[in-house]
């Protein structure tokens, strides 16, 4: 049945692949709102041969509205998330806000399907669905097939992450960056990000915890358990590298049964949202340059751990704002 829908953030890097995902995958819709800031009331957007004017978000927004899908920021998802399901929508929230409270479902469509319906009250839930961070989202999808093989005990995670996980101006930021390096040999152009990043590595993306983990990787750590319904461990060293959209990451984990590379290749071939490249001998593995556009996670490198005879280990790349971001949250849409 189609549906009124909303976009929350509708001119964000996200907002805006939302919307051309929407198109790109005929999603049933009967009406479409956009709705941002004061400063982008007016900008026009394309949207199936129309154009459409963004709107002024406020708590009046949601009139009508059967579906928002929302990509603003934590604090923005907080103030007008429930003003949202008080007009009786159902919010598909892009932020940290909601995902780890007890009453919003963290989805994952290729891994948890089943636990959409848990945002009914009937469920006890309040009508919200969170959508898991980018970095969680790739490494389970690609982990799924392989816990229904053995269930997976830990998991060591290192991530290179792009630019785009810090938003379109962060991606606009590096540009500048190798802009002024190449013509003056320096930058000045530093602010989303708490270092230079052109031509550098950052080892840490989000605020330092007590722990000495950042919230990022704490993120990894308690979403896994979560969408997984598993008591595995995760440690994660989550990294910004100098990629403009796609993140990767490099993943050790061990299993209560040792498996073969070849049982875990086959998983993974026959995987929904994957798309398995692994040829090593001939140097073909994937790279966020393939990747970057993408709606599958790509994966290679896929190997014994020679540290630990329950080990494995792989490489995965992903589109951060396509199924990071964007996708995942327009494929529950989708399922709702």
């Amino acid at each position: 049945m189609a549906k009124n829908v909303a976009i929350m953030g509708a001119t964000g890097a996200v907002g805006q692949e939302i919307l051309s995902i929407l198109e790109q995958r005929n999603f049933p819709l009967d009406s479409l709102k956009l709705l941002a800031s004061e400063r982008s009331k007016g900008k026009e957007f394309k949207f199936r041969g129309e154009t459409l004017k963004c709107e002024v978000l406020g708590k009046d927004s949601f009139k009508g509205v059967d579906l928002v899908l929302s990509s603003a920021g934590a604090a923005i998802s907080k103030e007008f998330a429930p003003y949202a399901v008080e007009a009786g929508a159902v919010v598909v929230d892009n932020t940290s806000q909601f995902r780890m409270d007890a009453d919003v479902p963290l989805v994952v469509p290729e891994v948890n399907p089943e636990d959409i319906k848990l945002h009914k009250a009937e469920f006890g839930g309040r009508g919200i669905i969170a959508n898991p961070n980018c970095t969680t989202i790739m490494m389970v999808v690609v982990l799924n097939p392989i816990e229904k093989l053995s269930h997976i005990r830990k998991i060591h995670v290192s991530s290179y992450q792009s630019a785009s996980g810090a938003g379109a101006v962060a991606m606009e930021e590096l540009k500048q960056q190798y802009k002024d390096i190449v013509e003056t040999g320096s930058t000045t152009h530093i602010s989303k990000f708490p270092f230079q990043l052109a031509y550098n590595v950052i080892p840490q993306i989000d605020k330092m915890m007590e722990n000495d983990y950042t919230k990022e990787e704490m993120k990894m750590y308690n979403e896994t358990r979560k969408i997984m319904h598993s008591d595995v461990r995760t440690s994660a060293t989550c990294v910004r590298v100098s990629s403009l959209r796609s993140h990767s990451e490099s993943v050790w984990f061990q299993t209560e049964r040792p498996l073969s590379v070849e049982e875990i290749r086959e998983a993974l071939r026959k995987a929904p949202g994957v798309t398995l490249k692994d040829d090593p001998q001939n140097y073909v593995y994937p790279m966020p340059l393939e990747s970057a556009g993408q709606d599958d996670v790509f994966v290679g490198r896929v190997r014994k751990d020679i540290a630990d005879d329950n080990g494995s280990t792989l490489w995965l790349t992903g589109d951060q704002i396509r199924k990071g971001a964007a996708l995942n949250a327009v494929q529950i849409a989708e399922l709702l």
